[in-house]
Order: C-alpha cells, then structure tokens, then sequence
C-alpha cells in the first residue's frame, strides 16, 4: 500500500469505528510564482487528493493569482509585504484539521506531504518539519547550506537540539499549533519562529528527510542571503531577549561585573599600598559598571518571572484547542 492509499485509509476509517474524514489544507505562500505554482498545485493534489490547496499571493507582478486559479487552487491576496504576514494571515484564516505549509517555488518534494500528514496523525504531534536534502549544488547553494547549518546549530544550543533544519519552508501542523501560534515575523524569519515556539513550549514534534529540488527554469529566489540572513539572526536575538530574559541580561550583567573587576583590581592594589585613589575617573567608571551590572541582574530576574507566566498564559490557550 502506497503512503497516499495509507493516509486516505487513516484519514476514513479505524480497526474498531469509522471516524469523520479529517480537513486538510495545503498552504502556498506566493511572489512572481507564475512559472512553479500550476506545477505545485497540480502535484500536491495528487499526491495529497483530499485537501483543499490555498494559494496566498503577496503583490505578485506576474500571472501568479490567474495560473493558480486556473491550475484549481483556491486563491487569496494578502497586501502586507513579506512571508511572515503572509503566514500570519493563512493561519488565521483557514478552518482545517491538519496544515501542510509549502513554499510555491517547486522545491520541495509533494511525495514526502503524505509521510508528513501521517507522522503528525500517527505520534499525534503538533508540527513535522521536512528536513531538506540534496545533491544538487545549484539547488541548496552552500552560503544557505551553511548559514542554515550556523543558525539551526544557534537556536538548537540556546532552545534545544530537535531539529537539524530549522529554516525549511515544508512542515505539517495540528490545528491546535496553528491557532496558538503568535506569528509575529514579517518575513523570512517566519521559520525561525515557528521553531522556537515549538521548542519553547516543548511541544510534540519530529522530523523527517524530504528531497530538495532545483527551482524549475524561469523562476527566481526571493531570498537575499545577508539581508535575510541578518534578519533571522535578529529574530533569534530578540525571542532569546523575549523568552530566555534571565540568560540574556544576566550575561550582560556578568561582562559589565567582569569588567568592573579588572579595572578595580589596580585601585584596590593603590589604595592598599597609599591610601589613595589617584584615578577619580576609572573608580566612578567602576561604580557605574557594577550599577549597570546589578540593574542588568535584576531586570533579568523581574522579566525572568513575567516570561514564565507569559509562557504559561501560551501554554494554557494551547491546550484549550483540539488536536484533531
């Protein structure tokens, strides 16, 4: 039996009672997309023939929005520039059981939608990321290769070692992630959020190898390296400010403490030796290091405290939702 034949039977029937089919949307963020989206649509229904395909278009130039809806997609337009809003606006929107989220630029493999739908089914979990691989150099180029492999490492040593590609576009979501999910990021640094969410509140999740293919001839990336990459690198920053505060304030309280220490050391030894503190202007640069120094400390310790119970606040408006 073929993993899609699987999944249909999954999705209809158990050993013991027939179950309500669940409702699954497939969601296709898109920008000048006119070349790859009939090509997606045509092969995520058939790889995926139960659900229902949305395709958002974000101000596309092209013929994106009327080869997508003559391809059978239903089609949406969100104004707000940038893949984040894009999500944001997605989630809001669709009413469905189970989420497949994919980029609209042919890349990613629609045979690995139905291995994703049904690992999330089968372990119940809340996301299934699709790790990409590929042999092709000019499908995966090495600066994304290694600033993926640079960022995911960043996040895994601060919110956990879950995932080996936190960037990629292709994941599977429960309703109940969905619709607790904040989406916050404008932009490309959408990934980086959904992954930190998850792992922040140590939701269920896993996942799988899926092939990375090269963009079909005539289509062309959206993402700038640096650009993007300094954005996803911000990102981090702030949500390790936002959700790990007592880490992040309080290693600046220790550099300023550190600092204050050395500079102190040769006054302490001068005014034991005469009496004296012949350097006014490094003594008060000392007092006002440590100030900082225990302001850092206990803003951490204050914010520490309100993001546990923001955390909770999340957690709480989770568990209200249902899985499937």
């Amino acid at each position: 039996m073929t993993a899609t034949s699987e999944l249909a039977a999954a999705l209809t029937s158990s050993s013991r009672q027939p179950v309500p089919a669940l409702r699954i949307a497939i969601l296709i963020p898109c920008f000048n997309e006119e070349v790859a989206i009939p090509k997606v649509v045509r092969e995520f229904r058939e790889s995926l023939p139960t659900a229902e395909i949305y395709v958002y278009d974000n101000n596309s130039t092209d013929r994106t929005v009327q080869v997508a809806r003559d391809a059978g997609a239903v089609v949406r337009t969100e104004p707000l520039q940038g893949k984040g809003n894009v999500v944001r606006r997605m989630f809001a929107d669709i009413e469905a059981d189970v989420y497949v989220l994919v980029d609209g630029d042919d890349t990613y493999d629609p045979l690995a939608a139905p291995m994703l739908v049904q690992r999330l089914l089968d372990e119940r979990l809340d996301m299934v990321n699709g790790a990409r691989t590929s042999d092709i150099k000019e499908s995966y180029r090495p600066g994304h290769r290694l600033g993926n492999k640079l960022l995911t490492g960043l996040v895994s040593s601060i919110f956990g070692r879950r995932f080996r590609d936190m960037l990629s576009g292709y994941r599977a979501f429960s309703r109940r992630f969905v619709k607790s999910f904040p989406a916050l990021a404008a932009g490309f640094e959408i990934e980086t959020e959904l992954t930190i969410h998850a792992l922040e509140l140590k939701l269920p999740v896993s996942e799988i190898t899926t092939r990375y293919k090269e963009r079909p001839e005539g289509s062309a990336s959206k993402l700038r390296t640096f650009r993007d990459g300094f954005r996803i690198l911000s990102t981090i920053v702030k949500l390790l400010k936002s959700e790990r505060p007592f880490g992040f304030f309080g290693s600046i309280a220790a550099v300023f403490f550190a600092i204050g220490i050395l500079l102190s050391v040769p006054l302490i030894i001068t005014f034991f030796e005469t009496g004296l503190v012949p350097r006014l202007p490094t003594a008060v640069l000392v007092v006002g290091l440590m100030v900082l120094s225990s302001l850092s400390f206990a803003c951490g310790l204050i914010l520490d405290t309100v993001t546990q119970g923001r955390r909770e606040l999340r957690r709480l408006a989770y568990l209200r939702l249902k899985t499937f």
